[in-house]
């Protein structure tokens, strides 16, 4: 049995001294470093419909093949692909000579509750890729993201001759593996009363819901480790613009959750093959094109099985699998990332 703890009273004197003058450089730094901004790489509009804008980011060098659309979660802003110049998906597939564009959902309002996924998918989407293939000539390649990967693979089964090759990235698939918590948690909701009650869901309520996920390590660890980098301005600014990122949600259109919530992480549409969008059935057998799957081995909102399941549900016989050693953030924004996901997915595609 061990004795009594004993503290050292001038260590802690120290260390307290010295937390004092980080936190004192600290406000030097921050004050120097001012407001933030976001999206490295120039960008010019191309299509509209309403809120939702199709966006053609400029490159620096020569461009070919197909356009590649990627195509966000509803849950949050798509510049996470292009956040700054040193960690930017978009700034690496440019440079690679992919020609590149993003569809950018806008932030809806009361007027835009009663949307559906259909309309998403069917119209935003479908009228997206009906532009870019009257621009080029022919199906486009589609890379959708988390909750736009889901939205991809329907697109892609229901559309199946408009899509040439199809990349998700960190996408659920199967919404009930065990380890996944955030289904374990939406499972249990009654969706209808929560929509009918609120219309569209804030902001503010999802974002609480993902930091409860791991409550101590993003509402508290992760702060007080920026005490150790605010001597570093270049550190601060960093944590600064994913800050501005995470708190810069939409709100979610009501009717769409609704729906999203009842086929996907209640029903476990995909797996089911109960899947349905505006009155047609959503087979991923008929996602005949070649599909990359890529998923992040550490991930705690879409764990590896959850996206690893498309391998058994699609028809295509040409399927690759990347595992990327990171979490669902760090596959857009790590180092490694940086130097292996836009080349992985470059390479992929240029041999197909």
């Amino acid at each position: 049995m061990s004795g009594p703890l004993r503290l050292d009273p001038v260590a802690l004197a120290r260390e307290a001294w010295e937390f004092q003058q980080r936190l004192a450089e600290g406000a030097r730094v921050l004050a120097q470093v001012g407001q933030v901004d976001y999206g490295a790489t120039p960008r010019q509009e191309v299509w509209r419909d309403g809120k939702v804008v199709l966006y053609r980011f400029a490159a620096e060098g020569p461009v070919s093949g197909p356009p590649l659309l990627i195509v966000y979660a509803l849950v949050n802003r798509p510049y996470m692909v292009d956040l700054q110049a040193d960690r930017s998906l978009v700034r690496g597939l440019l440079a690679l000579g992919v020609d590149v564009y993003v569809l950018d959902w806008g932030y809806p309002d009361r007027s835009d509750r009663f949307l559906t996924l259909d309309d998403y998918i069917n119209r935003y989407i479908d009228g997206a890729v009906d532009h870019l293939a009257g621009l080029h000539g022919g199906p486009v390649n589609l890379l959708g993201v988390c909750q736009g990967g889901a939205l991809s693979l329907c697109y892609s089964a229901l559309h199946p001759g408009k899509v040439r090759n199809l990349v998700t990235m960190v996408t659920p698939v199967d919404f009930h593996t065990p380890d996944n918590m955030l289904s374990n948690w939406v499972r249990g909701l009654d969706v209808d009363l929560f929509v009918d009650a609120l219309g569209n869901v804030p902001a503010d309520l999802m974002n609480a819901s993902y930091l409860m996920l791991k409550p101590f390590r993003l509402n508290l660890q992760k702060y007080v480790g920026l005490v150790d980098a605010l001597g570093d301005a270049k550190a601060v600014e960093d944590f600064l613009r994913m800050e501005k990122w995470i708190f810069d949600s939409p709100d979610q259109v009501g009717e769409a959750f609704r729906d999203f919530v009842k086929q996907f992480y209640q029903g476990n549409a995909f797996v089911n093959r109960t899947a349905r969008i505006g009155g047609q059935a959503v087979d991923l057998g008929f996602i005949d094109m070649p599909v990359l799957n890529v998923y992040a081995e550490q991930d705690h909102l879409v764990p590896p099985a959850a996206s690893r399941a498309l391998r058994d549900l699609v028809g295509t016989r040409d399927y690759t699998e990347l595992g990327f050693r990171g979490g669902h953030i760090g596959i857009y924004v790590s180092s490694r990332a940086q130097r292996e996901v836009p080349a992985a997915i470059h390479g992929w595609l240029a041999a197909r």
